[in-house]
């Protein structure tokens, strides 16, 4: 039974050396627990060891707390301008909490999001705010182009 066990071991251990990252920055994903849950938020940063403060794997997360409503044809350019509003959080969330999708958005958000971002509230106010105006222009061209917004819809459940 020696060689079996060890066998198995063996592969065990490529398959961990196998495993591709798919928590990767960029990737869409839907929280599953917490305030946010049900919500949508993408992929800034993922860390897959522990850190001082949090001694599981995480991801550092940008989501949309409120998605924009419907706009339509007959509706004026304020009115389409309010209607597109979204409002953001950022938040580090461990990896057991979140649940990929197979999409990904291409925004950049490293330069937004540092190590001082979830600490210090003024930083975060300001990551905040740039995040949504980020990804207001990214629904604004969306909006025009006419191409699946997924990500900036509610989701429905």
């Amino acid at each position: 039974w020696g060689q079996f066990w060890n066998a198995s071991s063996e592969m065990e251990a490529k398959a961990e050396a196998k495993k591709t990252k798919f928590l990767k920055p960029g990737k869409i994903v839907i929280l599953l627990h917490g305030r946010y849950a049900g919500r949508k938020a993408v992929i800034a940063k993922n860390s897959d060891e522990s850190t001082q403060g949090r001694k599981y794997g995480h991801a550092v997360v940008i989501g949309i707390d409120r998605a924009p409503l419907k706009v339509t044809k007959s509706m004026g350019p304020k009115k389409i301008a309010k209607r597109s509003r979204v409002k953001t959080f950022i938040k580090a969330v461990n990896h057991n909490h979140i649940m990929p999708t197979r999409y990904s958005i291409d925004v950049d958000l490293k330069h937004i999001v540092t190590n001082d971002t979830l600490t210090n509230p003024t930083a975060r106010r300001e990551a905040r705010s740039k995040t949504k105006k980020l990804l207001q222009e990214k629904y604004a061209t969306l909006l025009q182009n006419g191409k699946p917004k997924w990500f900036f819809q509610k989701l429905r459940f």
